[in-house]
């Protein structure tokens, strides 16, 4: 820390109790009172340096005559801040540093002393040592923290904002292009492992290493939040990146707020990240920090992650903060909801009148938020004009609004099982993301399902209402043999799930005996591209032969193992279908028999008409592979 000595002289005072006593030898005719402490001085030390105190005397004395006293309660830093001007006064040596010039140069300006009365006055003296402070990173925390002690006279004096802007003017720098004092000075920059080599050539690791971009984020948080905040918007018309603005601002509401260090879910509620906050601040002046970081933090998008953004956001339900705090982070987080991950998206239910666990109000505010703001580029991408193909693969129109739908059932899952979560809530929730926005309805199909295993009392028209939710034709393989034999799903929905599953798989085999009859049409010998008999030209690579020979094995075996799915899946809806009601009411109740009727030449049995015989056509198909 900086150093400047003033005065020649030895110490020329004692203290006995509450008084000051001079021990120069000269009885004293002055006796000032600042605060609780009394100061038995002399006239004309006093004089000769400060204008107000001339004043004082001189009006003293003319009603006296004879010895004065004087009351000064009003001097900046009080009896503390009088010692060291009295001893300046008397020429007793003292030291000024960035702890004691703050205030020292407030009590100069409070007490006249000015060049007016002598050259190299205190105003003086104080303001060549501010220069010296300013250049220099650490002592100008140091003073600035001083300023709160004498807020008044360091604003008029424009003491606290010239610090401030040598605080910006340095962390805005690159702090490798200059030689002032960071953060833990320039000893503990290097490494404590390094070693002197021979002659005196110091090894690379003993050098000094570069500091990081977050070399000042440590000391700036030591100022109290009027300060911090000044310093902040400084560094900010400076034109520091909001990255880096955004970083400060986190690490500084993780030291002062405890439950920005606890975890969001119910399941580590108890996880506090000890060592890194200051735990008695008071409910109040937390919230009042917490209103301001929010207000600090940069608007662009992506510059504050939406992790810290949620934290800020549980943390302001639970500190209960204003209600235009709360809209600006749920606008925040909306902004940038598919970087967000499922655990930060948990928020614990804060309101006085707890219904859910979670809160889903509010993860609903952040998602309609979400789709307003990306309206334009929803529209723009309809799903008349998106083809299946571009849906699969995630262009990037569709990627943040596919990530959020990913998200949002996801979510679904996890607060699907609170038994308080009421069907409509839940139903609102899921219809905000497009139906296009989901490639796949696993996610969906998975949250449903554990919704009704939460909720076994619902109607079968509720459970219906639903399913609604999900698409049966967009469920994977996996998905659709879990929801054919779920018997929470109602009787509606696993029909339509075994129809559209069959669909698939005729599907596939129709394509791939397409394939297979362009390739024989392709050869005139009609013999699976073997070489005739007469053929003279050539004959077939043994390579060539054997590829050839694996394809069509392979086939055949795909073609059985299909064939043995339909089966199976006819034998588990006739298994299902019985157990609920006969074949006979059924056709009648879901509508098949008028609709497939007409397809059929002959009055065909009911279990016919559930599913139309996939069998037969494997088995023909078979039959064409193996002749």
């Amino acid at each position: 820390m900086a150093c400047m000595k003033l005065g020649a002289k030895s110490e020329a005072f004692h203290r006995e109790g509450q008084t000051w006593l001079c021990t120069t030898g000269l009885p004293s005719d002055v006796i000032i009172q600042v605060g609780e402490m009394s100061f038995h001085l002399h006239k004309f030390p006093l004089l000769s340096k400060s204008g107000l105190l001339e004043r004082l005397i001189e009006e003293c004395s003319g009603e006296e005559g004879s010895a004065c006293s004087l009351q000064l309660h009003g001097v900046p830093g009080g009896a503390k801040a009088f010692e060291l001007v009295t001893k300046f006064c008397y020429g007793v040596k003292i030291e000024l540093t960035a702890l004691n010039v703050v205030i020292l140069r407030c009590a100069a300006e409070y007490l006249q002393m000015t060049e007016d009365y002598e050259q190299g006055n205190l105003i003086a003296q104080a303001e060549v040592f501010l220069s010296e402070v300013f250049s220099n990173w650490r002592d100008s925390i140091v003073a600035l923290e001083t300023c709160e002690e004498v807020q008044r006279y360091a604003e008029e004096l424009h003491i606290a904002s010239r610090c401030i802007d040598s605080l910006a003017m340095k962390a805005c720098a690159d702090p490798k292009l200059f030689s002032w004092p960071i953060v833990g000075g320039n000893d503990d920059m290097k490494n404590p492992t390094a070693t002197v080599l021979w002659n005196g050539i110091v090894s690379d690791d003993a050098k000094p290493q570069p500091p990081s971009d977050d070399w000042w984020y440590e000391d700036a948080s030591l100022l109290s939040l009027s300060l911090y905040k000044r310093l902040i918007q400084a560094v900010e018309s400076k034109g520091m990146r909001p990255e880096s603005i955004a970083a400060s601002l986190i690490f500084y509401a993780r030291k002062y707020l405890p439950l920005m260090n606890r975890q969001s879910s119910f399941h580590d509620t108890n996880y506090v990240n000890s060592g890194t906050t200051i735990s008695n601040i008071s409910e109040a002046d937390q919230r009042a920090l917490l209103e301001e970081i929010v207000g600090l933090l940069p608007h662009q998008k992506g510059v504050t992650s939406s992790k810290f953004l949620l934290r800020l956001l549980r943390t302001a339900m639970i500190l209960h903060a204003s209600p235009s705090c709360r809209e600006n982070l749920e606008k925040r987080v909306g902004a940038q909801l598919d970087q967000a991950v499922l655990i930060d998206l948990l928020i614990p239910n804060m309101g006085y009148s707890v219904e859910t666990l979670y809160d889903i109000d509010c993860i609903q505010r952040i998602l309609d938020h979400f789709i307003s703001i990306n309206q334009a580029s929803l529209a723009s991408t309809s799903p008349c004009i998106i083809e299946e193909g571009q849906l699969m693969s995630g262009t990037d129109p569709l990627t943040p609004i596919t990530m959020v739908a990913n998200l949002v059932d996801g979510y679904l899952a996890e607060v699907a099982p609170d038994v308080n979560l009421k069907l409509p809530k839940f139903q609102a929730l899921a219809a905000v993301i497009p139906e296009y926005a989901r490639p796949l309805d696993d996610g969906i199909y998975h949250a449903i399902d554990v919704f009704l295993k939460a909720h076994p009392w619902l109607t079968d028209s509720e459970r219906e209402q639903l399913c609604r939710l999900m698409n049966c034709q967009k469920l994977s393989l996996e998905a659709s043999t879990h929801a054919a034999q779920n018997e929470r799903l109602p009787l509606r929905v696993i029909v339509q799930v075994l129809f559209f599953e069959q669909l698939r798989l005729r599907t596939s085999i129709s394509g791939w005996f397409f394939v297979d009859n362009l390739e024989n049409s392709q050869n005139p010998s009609g013999n699976l591209g073997l070489p005739t008999k007469n053929d003279v030209s050539g004959q077939v690579e043994p390579a060539q032969d054997r590829a050839v020979g694996v394809d069509h094995h392979d086939m055949r075996e795909r073609v059985l193992e299909l064939q043995k799915e339909c089966s199976n899946m006819k034998k588990e809806l006739q298994k299902l279908v019985k157990t609920k009601r006969s074949w006979s009411i059924l056709p009648k109740r879901l509508g098949f028999r008028k609709k497939w009727e007409p397809c059929s030449p002959k009055e065909s049995k009911p279990s016919d008409t559930m599913a139309p015989a996939p069998a037969p056509c494997c088995n023909g198909q078979q039959n064409r592979v193996n002749s």
